[in-house]
């Protein structure tokens, strides 16, 4: 982990050096788990991300503990028994948006990085949706994560509650990113 905060560190740093530089303070993560006993689902309204239109680089960082849920006993399951936000309060992704051009409005494109979570990093590749509305951007997409690539312990006795493969979306509105 302290590997890819010195990389996000490191990405924000030469960020605020360039122009064509975009910042969403409010982003929006949610998941999605399906199982047979009760759907479980969580929406994160606190994420930031930093999106470069020269380098075509998006930077994502957001605090485990901002996820909001239906119900505080998912909510206190979540950050102590699975994904364990006191040893692991932060997620983040690194990535470069494959043939990206900052002129269309809108368009789809890749995008390849690394996800952390839970301390583990995983390559992956995410389907976007990139607006660009008179200069200001906005990125939005779905992939799914297999909870054992990030090494989540689940109890035998739980895994029938708890999908195998969890859905995730995100939205993010980018404004210029000014000092």
């Amino acid at each position: 982990m302290n590997k890819t905060l010195l990389l996000l560190l490191f990405f924000l740093g030469s960020f605020a050096a360039k122009e064509n530089q975009f910042i969403a303070r409010q982003g929006q993560i949610s998941f999605f788990s399906y199982t047979s006993v009760e759907n479980i689902e969580a929406k994160n309204n606190q994420v930031l991300s930093f999106l470069d239109i020269d380098k075509k680089e998006i930077a994502i960082s957001m605090l485990m503990r901002a996820f909001v849920f239906k119900k505080d006993l998912m909510y206190e399951h979540f950050n102590e028994s699975y994904i364990e936000s006191d040893i692991f309060p932060k997620a983040s992704f690194l990535g470069k948006i494959i043939d990206f051009n900052p002129l269309e409005e809108e368009q789809t494109k890749m995008v390849f990085g690394k996800l952390t979570i839970h301390g583990i990093s995983k390559e992956v590749e995410i389907k976007s949706t990139i607006k660009n509305t008179n200069g200001n951007y906005s990125i939005s997409g779905d992939f799914e994560v297999m909870v054992k690539d990030f090494d989540i312990k689940i109890p035998p006795v739980l895994a029938s509650n708890i999908a195998k493969s969890i859905s995730i979306k995100f939205n993010f509105k980018y404004q210029p990113y000014e000092d």
